[in-house]
């Protein structure tokens, strides 16, 4: 089950809700974990109060109750960016309503609201809500993410494709900025955990933006994740090129008609510059 999840940008993207049964089995994982503090705490206050009045004794334990019941989820979901250990087992994650990570308020919203759900109004709610969400998610404005799904594999990450490896030395890449680049590298290495309508979304964009300052465009056919992954291959490729060079020791001084190295994004010479369109690419191989 997926939901449209509107980000601060306007950008519509699917996300995968997490159902009720991996939100249960987390739920029982982060209880036992809790039991266990909860039994090692006593313990240890039990040795520290030893003697002292039956009131000072209650009070502290109360306060050790507190303390792991609502802290654990808040200090975890806050920290490790809306995952406890439970959640992080079942790979499920807290976002906001917007797809933006989960923070300290939403947190201590979800916490103090768990102790009088957990006996059976959460489990109600998370099976009739469109979006899997308890009455603390109702108040914080969270939804349940699942971000680990069975079966999938990574993207292509930046891997040259061996059809596009002889146009990408060719390219241009002196205007592609760092900024862009990093925007490639996130969408193909998180690409499969979107929803294909998305993903193509997002994938298009990114293809347009990159052909508005990369030159010569691709071949025909070539897919959107192969252009990416090429571009990206090729980049760093120059960009370890330039620093070997740099770190060579220096030499006698050049000729006066020696031509300076390439720039960082400008292509080293260990192809000849194409005098001829590229060829059509053979055919790609996706990643599963």
């Amino acid at each position: 089950m997926t939901a449209g999840v509107v980000t601060g940008e306007a950008v519509a993207l699917d996300v995968r809700l997490a159902h009720w049964p991996s939100r249960l089995v987390g739920f029982v994982i982060d209880a036992a974990v809790q039991l266990f503090l909860l039994i090692f705490a006593n313990l240890a206050v039990a040795h520290l109060v030893a003697g002292a009045d039956v009131d000072s004794a209650l009070a502290v334990s109360l306060t050790t109750l507190v303390v792991i019941v609502i802290g654990y989820p808040v200090a975890f979901e806050t920290l490790w960016r809306g995952r406890s250990l439970g959640k992080a087992a079942m790979g499920l994650r807290v976002v906001r309503d917007d797809g933006a990570p989960e923070r300290f308020r939403h947190a201590l919203a979800r916490a103090i609201l768990m102790p009088l759900e957990f006996w059976g109004p959460a489990l109600l709610t998370s099976m009739i809500s469109r979006r899997s969400k308890r009455i603390g998610d109702l108040l914080a404005g969270t939804i349940v993410v699942q971000q680990r799904v069975p079966g999938r594999t990574g993207g292509p990450g930046i891997a040259m494709p061996p059809p596009l490896a002889m146009w990408a030395s060719t390219l241009d890449l002196s205007r592609m900025t760092d900024e862009l680049a990093l925007s490639c590298r996130h969408f193909l290495g998180r690409q499969y955990e979107l929803h294909p309508s998305a993903r193509d979304a997002m994938g298009n964009q990114l293809v347009a933006a990159v052909q508005a300052v990369v030159t010569p465009p691709p071949p025909p056919g070539t897919p959107g994740w192969a252009y990416l992954s090429a571009i990206l291959a090729e980049r760093r490729r120059r960009e370890e090129w330039r620093i070997r060079a740099a770190a060579r020791p220096a030499v006698a001084a050049p000729p006066q008609n020696f031509q300076q190295p390439p720039t960082a994004h400008s292509a080293p010479p260990q192809h000849a510059p194409a005098t001829t369109p590229a060829p059509p690419p053979g055919p790609f191989t996706p990643p599963q």
